[in-house]
């Protein structure tokens, strides 16, 4: 009998590079890998399968290069599509970036002068502003009319005008004086207020021929002709306030995208495609998992009945995977006294990020924007001892964040969030194998759930900090021997610390080859002074211990949110809402099927049945759902107390019993290696 599993990883739109094999079936259960856009398969013995290298291996290919592929968003036509990739493989184009390539930076900032020139060409009366480089293409700020998809069109055909006259890039340097003058004589009060902001002369500008110029520092290609016209499109047109202050002007930004060929052009915006098509607000909405609602206010997270199960799925692992580490677990208050969030130095650094304080009873109380301070309150509750040492204690706490509405984005910037947030209270001498300790947890946490490829940084201590010379190149190095013991590659981020701490932070990439921050370790000398924090040394005498910070996920409400992209809302069985849907052929199958699922409930298998449609449609709208396994009843089903059973990703799998459909499901959902 075949068995159908689901691997918890999706292959990158930036394929593989490794041929697979076809299916093949065997007597034996065979092991499924589901990759999107591409499928592939590894068949075998469940158990002589090496499951995690397979993964492994196929990962390091993912973010080599781009496919300029069309996707579609059936199964059906996806399956198509494979055996057609499969067949006739398609050229991969590598992106270059900023940094990997000077050229692209200079071409992007080109764009930018160019796009500008094309503006005011169009618009004599358009202000300029700034004009910078960003990772995958230029933008430039503009005080004009509003502007429409129309209007990018003419501005792209000036702009390749522009381009084809092959016109010099030329560094002028001129004094602050000069400056002021040439600034004044196209009345640009923009530009005045930049150059204000400028303090190192001679002041230079580039000039794109004879007909127009810009401040700026460089670099840029020799001349327009450098810029191939056919690798730039402009993307958008977004409302952006001057300086970012909503108390200023509201300016006209308009993005584009440069590339150094045609290809990669085409490969980005394939990319940029997929990315919409994975697009957690509309999955959510698709799968029904969450929702903003105007009426509760923006940022604030319904989970729907499906999401809250996946999150409820998120949660009990984490919190087993914690207690197995030693961690306690805490629940605390949502508010509290407003002095605390003195005493903790919330209200000097993150004041504008936090909601108005409330009158309770003549005192003032606050919503809180952070976990760290009630951890604080639990460990001063008592005396300790060194001995005691390390303490954890870890929470999922929510916590309320005052965000600008025009920042808020779906699940990846909201107002109130879960922290999957831990504190460790340790000694000097164990800071390191403290650290090295939630690197591990770190690393099974985010494996479970199909990420093995991180970016990691460590960041050392600004200008500005607390704590003496000593402790701080302790704790630096000490995340450094965690770091090395780990064998994790890292960046140094110098200066870039906490000013209480220097700290490790990790992003995740995602099936995209997209990295999305997630997990962060810091080390804090800052929180146990400032709340006079102590244990008794072997000598009776009172020290301050160390302060570890860490989340593992960061956020609830945004690891889901990388999840439903990371997975295009195709979650791994074990992670699946509803895990088979039972669909009859007739609606007198139905007592049976509610007995059947009722059953496969008791088990804790998500199971649901559909019907009121035609079978075709049925099968149809549960694929439209992500739903990994249907079973078929009709009469033969019931008569023989059996299913036949259909996978979203292989097809059809054959009849098999109650029992062995049951035993089949929990078997691969309690592997969450896969």
């Amino acid at each position: 009998m075949v068995v159908l599993h689901r691997m918890a990883t999706s292959i990158s739109l930036f394929a593989s590079s490794i041929p697979l094999s076809k299916p093949k079936f065997f007597s034996k259960p065979f092991i499924f890998l589901h990759s999107s856009p591409l499928n592939t398969f590894i068949s075998g013995a469940r158990n002589s399968v090496i499951k995690t290298r397979v993964y492994k291996n196929n990962r390091k290919f993912c973010t080599i290069s781009a496919v300029a592929i069309d996707l579609t968003e059936t199964s059906s036509n996806e399956s198509k599509e494979n055996v057609e990739i499969e067949n006739n493989p398609v050229q991969k184009v590598v992106l270059p970036t900023n940094d990997s390539s000077e050229k692209l930076l200079r071409i992007r900032h080109t764009c930018a002068h160019v796009m500008a020139m094309a503006v005011q060409k169009l618009f004599p009366n358009a202000k300029v502003t700034i004009g910078p480089w960003i990772d995958n293409g230029f933008y430039y700020d503009f005080d004009m009319e509003p502007l429409t998809d129309r209007d990018l069109k003419r501005i792209k055909k000036e702009m390749d005008r522009i381009i084809s006259r092959n016109l010099p890039l030329v560094r002028e340097e001129i004094d602050r004086d000069e400056a002021q003058k040439r600034i004044m004589s196209i009345n640009e009060p923009y530009k005045m207020e930049i150059l204000e902001g400028i303090k190192e002369e001679p002041i230079t500008i580039y000039h794109i021929g004879n007909e127009w110029w810009d401040l700026c520092a460089g670099p840029h290609v020799d001349t327009t002709g450098k810029i191939n016209k056919k690798a730039i499109e402009l993307e958008s047109v977004a409302g952006a306030y001057w300086r970012g202050d909503e108390k200023r002007a509201m300016l006209q930004r308009i993005y584009g995208t440069a590339w150094e060929t045609e290809e990669q052009l085409k490969a980005y915006l394939h990319f940029k495609e997929e990315a919409k098509r994975r697009d957690h607000r509309r999955i959510g909405q698709d799968l029904d998992l969450f929702s903003i609602q105007d009426d509760a206010g923006g940022g604030l997270v319904f989970w729907h009945p499906k999401g809250a199960i996946v999150r409820h799925i998120i949660e009990d692992l984490w919190k087993s995977l914690h207690i197995q580490r030693g961690y306690d677990l805490l629940y605390t208050p949502h508010v509290a006294k407003a002095d605390l969030w003195k005493i903790s130095g919330h209200l000097d650094f993150y004041k504008e990020s936090m909601y108005d304080q409330m009158e309770v009873e003549d005192e003032q109380y606050q919503l809180r924007p952070m976990n760290c301070p009630y951890h604080i309150l639990v460990y001063k509750r008592t005396r300790h001892s060194y001995r005691e040492f390390p303490i954890r204690v870890a929470e999922l706490g929510t916590v309320y964040r005052y965000e600008l509405s025009g920042s808020l984005h779906g699940l990846f910037r909201v107002r109130g969030f879960t922290q999957d947030d831990a504190h460790i209270f340790c000694l000097e001498d164990q800071i390191k194998d403290e650290i090295r300790g939630v690197l591990d947890l770190t690393e099974e946490i985010l494996l479970r759930f199909g990420f093995d490829k991180y970016e990691v940084n460590l960041s050392t201590r600004p200008e500005k900090s607390v704590g003496g010379d000593d402790i701080w190149e302790k704790a630096t190095a000490a995340l450094k021997d965690a770091l090395d013991c780990k064998g994790w590659d890292y960046q140094i981020d110098e200066g870039g610390g906490a000013f209480y701490g220097p700290k490790i932070d990790l992003k995740i990439e995602d099936a995209l080859g997209r990295k999305w921050q997630c997990s962060t370790v810091q080390v804090d000398f800052n929180l146990p002074e400032r709340f006079d924090i102590t244990y008794v040394d072997s000598n009776s005498e009172k020290q301050r211990p160390i302060m570890i910070h860490r989340a593992v996920l960061g956020s609830l409400e945004r690891f889901f949110g990388v999840l439903i992209e990371h997975y295009a809302g195709d979650f791994p069985l074990w992670l699946s809402p509803i895990q088979a849907c039972l669909l009859p052929v007739t609606d007198t199958q139905l007592e049976y099927c509610n007995e059947v699922v009722k059953r496969l409930k008791s088990s804790n298998i998500r199971a649901e049945v559909c019907h009121g449609e035609r079978l075709p449609k049925l099968i149809r709208n549960a694929e439209r759902q992500k739903i990994p396994l249907m079973a078929v009843v009709g009469p033969k089903e019931v008569e023989t107390q059996s299913l036949t059973v259909r996978s979203r990703f292989a097809g059809e799998l054959g009849n098999m019993s109650i029992d062995d459909f049951m035993t089949r499901i929990m078997s691969f959902s309690d592997d969450k290696n896969f």
